[in-house]
């Protein structure tokens, strides 16, 4: 299993194919080992309208895409997010887990072949909405949260200058210039609301050195969350 030290502190989306997929191995089977037999039909708020199950389709419709289709061009929409959970309707768990570990087989030989980067942040990301459903919270600060974080924040557009401070790393988002907003925030937490994982008031509410105003609609690739989300 990679961990935390394996990764340089601060590294801006730089880790290799291989290893982003060695990653994306120990989310998956972090999220199998966690999940119990009496836990798949358990209802995950960060999801709204989504069983435990649910999540696994989504995840696992995602990854076999990926392998068989190529990475997508961007966020799939909501439709397509849909379309994916329900192919495996009538499926039972075995069936879809059997699924997702044949294309995560796959994934491993294509990033060293192909150099194909996996759907690390998703993974990671549902990892989260997955432990905070089934009450069992951890690995908030592992290296597939430092990776995964990392690509999320070096990603953040904003219209103004903003720094963006975590426990090892500085990001710089926005264009050059003065007055800087800063926020101090943590990876976990960075992973969570550039996610939709936090309410606009929790958004408003985190450790800002000024107004938030100008960037909060830019803060999140979805949602933000209709409400919060406390984990």
């Amino acid at each position: 299993m990679t961990t935390t030290n394996d990764l340089p502190s601060s590294y801006t989306n730089v880790a290799d194919a291989p290893t982003i997929a060695r990653l994306y191995q120990d989310t998956r089977e972090r999220i199998l080992a966690v999940v119990g037999p009496s836990d798949w039909n358990t209802a995950v708020p960060a999801c709204p309208g989504w069983s435990v199950r649910d999540v696994v389709a989504h995840l696992t419709a995602i990854i076999d895409d990926w392998v068989n289709k190529g990475p997508l061009s961007g966020p799939p929409t909501d439709a397509e997010t849909a379309a994916g959970v329900a192919r495996f309707n009538g499926q039972d768990v075995d069936s879809i887990v059997a699924v997702w570990n044949s294309a995560s087989a796959r994934l491993d030989k294509l990033a060293e072949s192909d150099g194909l980067k996996a759907p690390l942040a998703d993974a990671v990301v549902h990892e989260q909405d997955i432990r905070g459903a089934i009450g069992r919270p951890g690995e908030r600060d592992c290296a597939a949260v430092i990776c995964a974080s990392d690509q999320l924040l070096a990603s953040l557009k904003t219209p103004v200058s903003l720094r963006v401070t975590v426990e090892d790393a500085e990001y710089s988002c926005g264009p050059d210039g003065s007055p800087e907003m800063q926020l101090c925030t943590t990876r976990f937490e960075a992973l969570r609301w550039r996610t939709g994982r936090r309410s606009p008031s929790q958004l408003a509410a985190m450790d800002w050195s000024a107004d938030p105003a100008p960037v909060l609609d830019h803060l999140y690739l979805f949602g933000p969350a209709n409400a919060d989300l406390v984990e």
